[in-house]
C-alpha cells in the first residue's frame, strides 16, 4: 500500500546555499522616501572641494539629506564635513529631490537627444545626391552563428 499524504502537509526542512561573503557597497542604499529619488553628489574630488558641481545640483533642486532622516547614517559620516547635519561619505553627499523632477530631467533630455539625432539626419540627408542615395536605416538585429 502506497503513503497518500497531502505534500502540503509533507514538511521538509529548507535548503539554503551557504552565505558566500562580497565586499561592501561604497555607498549604502538610503531607506526610500515615498515620492522622492535619491542621488550622491560629488563636493570634493581628491580632497579639493568642487563648489561648481555641488551648487549646479542645488539649483537643478537637490537638496541634501538631513542626518535625522537617515539615522542608519550617523557612524558613517564624516566628522570634518563642511556640511555637518547632512550625510557626506567620501566627498559625495546625499541628496533628495522630487521624483516629478527627475521625471521632467529625464524628458527633457531625452527630447535633446531626440533633435540632435534629428539634426544629423537631416545634415546627412542634404548630402545625399539622387544618383546615388545615402541609406540611412535605424534598425538593428542580432544574428547568431550558424555552429560549425
Amino acid at each position: 500500500m502506497t503513503d497518500r499524504t497531502n505534500r502540503e502537509l509533507d514538511t521538509r526542512e529548507k535548503q539554503e546555499r551557504p552565505k558566500q561573503w562580497r565586499p561592501p557597497d561604497a555607498l549604502p542604499e538610503p531607506d526610500k522616501q515615498e515620492g522622492y529619488a535619491y542621488r550622491w553628489i560629488r563636493v570634493s574630488l581628491l580632497n579639493s572641494n568642487d563648489p561648481r558641481n555641488i551648487s549646479t545640483r542645488l539649483r537643478e533642486g537637490w537638496e541634501p539629506v538631513k542626518i535625522e532622516e537617515q539615522p542608519k547614517y550617523k557612524l558613517l559620516a564624516g566628522s570634518d564635513s563642511r556640511f555637518k547635519d547632512n550625510i557626506e561619505i567620501g566627498g559625495l553627499l546625499l541628496c533628495k529631490t522630487p521624483s516629478e523632477l527627475v521625471d521632467q530631467q529625464q524628458a527633457y533630455y531625452a527630447n535633446v537627444t531626440k533633435q540632435q539625432a534629428e539634426a544629423v539626419d537631416n545634415n546627412l540627408m542634404r548630402q545625399s545626391d539622387p544618383r546615388m542615395p545615402i541609406f540611412n536605416e535605424r534598425r538593428s538585429s542580432v544574428s547568431f552563428g550558424k555552429g560549425q
